[in-house]
This record gives structure tokens, sequence and C-alpha cells, in this order.
């Protein structure tokens, strides 16, 4: 059987990417103004932190287009894990472009208090800002809720283990956008009612450090799939189900899944097969299951290899209806 080239499917995730970018630049836009007319520390935070979000998208946008080319030879193994180096890119942007700034100016306010005004502004832009990452954060939990569904998962638990950096980064930083917004809106609001800058100085550094542990988050997670993440054991349990039900393979001896890419896996297998073969029929029924395997949109390559008679078969509790589940 000829291997057939993958096709890459229009991505879901990439219709996230951009409305989170086109939310972000207005939002961005419009705390920048409410910043300068109010004054507000708070306001400055959340300015910084949307245009950190704005740049981001084009990172995360890098991320699902270049990770999605097929592979060649110069790249045998595709080019997925692109979208873990872009995407922690976006991260460290987040970390010194959000956080950083947003800290240093709150520090700042403490130390040279600057007189506010304008508070309705940053009320009205607040408010509107809500809306627009609300839509945002929809988009990007509903993807998210429906990969969960699929591999009968947490929604948050999705978040941390998905292979699919860019759904876990628009997810985290409009969650961080969010909470954020409040945190601005309280410090606004105390700064109003008490006349002391003290309160929205403390929401900037709040809202800093809030940017911060997301990014570190995005980081790590990244990191853990650049130097090689192993598979979870659903998935592991139901890609050997699916191999085990191959006509020709009799055993299952080794097996080894690693992303390389979002939804994208290394497989390497020992198999013993069904029969008696001579050498030459062997190494061909091997390749032509190689081939069959990768046809599989999940599989960017598989090496198998035979068993030895001693190799005691790897057992897997799998329901007699299990199919394997959606990489996310």
């Amino acid at each position: 059987m000829a291997h057939t080239e993958k096709r890459s499917k229009p991505s879901s995730t990439l219709l996230t990417v951009v409305i989170a970018f086109v939310a972000n630049i207005l939002v961005a836009a419009a705390k920048s103004v409410a910043a300068v007319l109010s004054g507000s520390a708070s306001m400055a935070a959340e300015a910084a932190h949307s245009w950190a979000d704005t740049g981001n998208q084009v990172f995360l946008f890098f991320a699902e287009r270049r990770s999605a080319r097929p592979r060649d030879k110069g790249h045998p193994m595709g080019y997925g894990r692109e979208a873990y180096v872009w995407s922690m890119f976006a991260a460290f942007g987040l970390f010194t472009a959000g956080a950083v700034v947003s800290i240093m100016h709150g520090i700042q306010e403490i130390i040279q208090p600057e007189p506010a005004a304008d508070f309705m502004v940053a009320y009205v832009v607040l408010a509107v800002a809500f809306v627009f990452e609300g839509i945002s954060f929809i988009q990007a939990f509903r993807e998210t809720r429906k990969a969960a569904h699929e591999l009968e998962r947490h929604t948050l638990e999705q978040v941390l283990i998905s292979s699919d950096p860019t759904l876990r980064a628009v997810f985290a930083e409009d969650a961080a956008a969010l909470i954020g917004l409040v945190v601005a809106f309280v410090g606004v609001f105390l700064h109003q009612v008490t006349g002391s800058p003290l309160p929205d100085a403390i929401g900037s550094i709040v809202v800093g450090v809030l940017l911060a542990v997301v990014a570190v988050l995005l980081i790590d997670r990244n990191r853990r799939f650049l130097v090689g993440q192993g598979v979870t054991p659903d998935i592991e349990r139901s890609m050997a189900t699916r191999m085990l039900e191959h006509q020709d393979i009799a055993r299952l001896t080794y097996l080894h899944l690693e992303f390389v890419g979002p939804r994208k896996l290394y497989l390497v297998a020992a198999v013993d097969l069904q029969g008696d073969h001579p050498e030459h029929e062997v190494a061909v029924a091997l390749r032509r299951i190689e081939r069959e395997l990768e046809d599989h949109e999940t599989v960017e390559e598989a090496v198998l290899t035979l068993a030895t008679p001693d190799e005691a078969a790897l057992r897997f509790q799998a329901t007699e209806t299990e199919k394997p589940p959606p990489l996310q």
C-alpha cells in the first residue's frame, strides 16, 4: 500500500488565534487612550498586557501555520515542533512586555504617584474590554471543552496537558486578561474612593504577577514538548489497541509514542507478525504496516521492528468499543 501524503486540515485553532488578535488590538488601543486620560496605573498595566497579547497572537499565528507544513527530506519528523518554538516566543513576550512592564509601572507609581482623573473613561474602557476579551475567551473555551469532551477530560486538565500550544496560550492569556480587568477595576475604584494612588499601583503589580505566573506556566509546558513529551496512558492504550487489531500483528512487546507537534506522534514499536514467513516477506510486511500507520493523521512517522520470542507481550486494559481518541 503506497504511502499517501497527509493534507493539513483547516484548523479551528487558527480561527481562535485570529479572533484573539482582533479583540486584543482593539482593547489595547482603547486601554492606551484610557490610561493617558485617566492616569491610572492599573489601566496602564492593562494596556501593556493587551499590547503584549496582541504581539503574542502574531507568534501564535506563525506557530499554527509553520507547524502544519508536511514533512520533507530535510525534516523527516515534520515541522510540528515549530509550534512550541513560536509559542515559547509568545510566552517570553508575555513575561517581558506584559509582566515586567506592569510590575515596574506599579512600583514607579508608588514611588512617584501621578494625579488621576476621568475615572469614568477608565470604567467604560474596562467594560468594553471585558466584552471583547470575553468573546475571545468563549471561543478558546469552546475549542478546549470540545477537545476535553472527546478525550473524557476536564477542561482545565486539557489546557495543561494538551499538545496544542496555541490553544493553550490563547485560553490562558484570555483568562488572565479577564482576571486582570477585574483587578484593574478594583484598583481604579479604590483610587477614586480613597483618593490614594496606592490601590491602583498595587493593582498594576498584581496584574504583572498574574501575567508572570501564566507566562512561566506556558514556558514550562512548551519546554516539556520541545525536549520530548510522552503521551498519556489513555492515548498509549488506544494506539496499542489499534495496532493489535491489525490483521498482521500478533503481539506487541514494545511501544514508544512521543509528540513531535500538535496532535502528531512519532511511533516506535516491536511487534510479532502473524504466521511464519521468510525474511524478505517479513521486511516487506513491516514497511507496509508502517505506511498504513502513517496514513493515520496523528502518526507522523512509524518505525517497526521484530519482537524476539522471549519478550513479554504488552498488556493493556481496553474496552471492546474503544477507539483511538483524537490527539489534543
